[in-house]
């Protein structure tokens, strides 16, 4: 093994990045090339436009994190590359350029499911420490995940319609905000003392599972009968009283989890943990709980392939490869490989 070193690759979205990571835990390079100025105009991801953009620039994000990691492809152990879930032209983007570097320079290739990426974000910050909960929250994802042990995920609860970050980006169309909605929410909901009430949406009274179309729609609502009756809204008023909802509900049943399933660690992943609201919330229950809580830094949260790399490594020391029929996985269900 060569100090080991795992070059890995992530363009499941819109972010084409590579980064070379040392034993799981160590950044040597992170390379992001976003495409959000491609996409801002359309309000969303345009997958074609995406896929576009990976194609131009896949091998010169390769190329660049090699570079700033001063090595080169035979100081590599391994190749990791996102396998799925994503838009699956442009996951297949990043699955063939690692498919070519790994052949051209005969290397193992391990496929790492998207959302154990983002989970194992935090082992570059910290130690991750088990029974642990994690709480994902981004654009397609929210999601409560139990883990006993390197590689054992149990998704104990999950969103039943739209997930947290695609609800705020949702609402903030609504309110005229640019894309990604998120940030833009945030910053108004702390500039406003005021919040429009919405509702909260718990399901069930044991259930884990979450549903923010609801609270989207509520806000729709709001917004059109205010229209109607020729009354200006608050946006700011708006995101307040749509984050604390959200926030809400987030928190405290992360929180009953936490105490049902003993856990020793709480770490929150996803774009959606970047949220100042939800990271100010989550840390005050938490502290008063005394359950050590932890999220990466804001830009470990969004898509990077240093994640990819700190979770494929316990893949790789458990023997565990992908091969050079490795396809694309859009509908990946995150599973346990122990």
């Amino acid at each position: 093994m060569n100090n080991g070193m795992i070059l890995a690759i992530e363009s499941s979205c819109d972010e084409t990045a590579a980064a070379i990571i040392r034993n799981g835990h160590e950044i040597v390079s992170n390379v992001v090339a976003s495409q959000i100025e491609s996409h801002k105009r359309f309000g969303g991801v345009v997958p074609e436009i995406a896929s576009r953009h990976h194609v131009e620039q896949i091998t010169m994000v390769i190329e660049e994190a090699l570079a700033q990691a001063n090595l080169k492809p035979s100081d590599l152990d391994a190749v990791a590359v996102t396998e799925g879930p994503g838009l699956v032209g442009a996951l297949l983007i990043g699955i063939n350029a690692a498919k070519a570097f790994a052949f051209a320079n005969s290397l193992p290739i391990v496929g790492v499911h998207h959302i154990a990426g983002h989970i194992y974000a935090n082992a570059l910050v910290q130690p991750m420490e088990f029974p642990l909960l994690a709480l994902v929250v981004s654009g397609g994802h929210t999601e409560l995940v139990y883990m006993k042990e390197h590689g054992s995920f149990e998704v104990i609860g999950e969103t039943r319609d739209d997930a947290a970050g695609e609800a705020y980006d949702k609402v903030a169309r609504v309110l005229n905000l640019p894309y990604p909605g998120g940030p833009h929410i945030d910053r108004l909901a702390h500039e406003e003392g005021e919040a429009v009430p919405f509702p909260r949406v718990w399901l069930e009274e044991d259930s884990y599972d979450f549903s923010f179309s609801g609270l989207k729609s509520a806000v729709i609502n709001y917004k059109h009968n205010m229209d109607q009756r020729g009354e200006a809204i608050s946006p700011a008023a708006v995101a307040k009283g749509f984050q604390e909802s959200v926030v809400e509900v987030l928190t405290a049943k992360t929180l009953r989890a936490a105490r049902e399933y003993q856990v020793k660690q709480v770490i929150a992943a996803g774009g959606v943990a970047a949220n100042k609201g939800l990271r100010t919330s989550l840390e005050a229950v938490f502290e008063e709980e005394g359950i050590p809580f932890f999220v990466p830094p804001l830009k470990l949260c969004t898509d990077n392939a240093a994640m990819i790399g700190a979770a494929a490594m316990p893949m790789y020391e458990a023997g565990i490869r992908g091969n050079l029929m490795m396809n694309g996985r859009p509908g990946m269900e995150l599973k346990s490989w122990i």
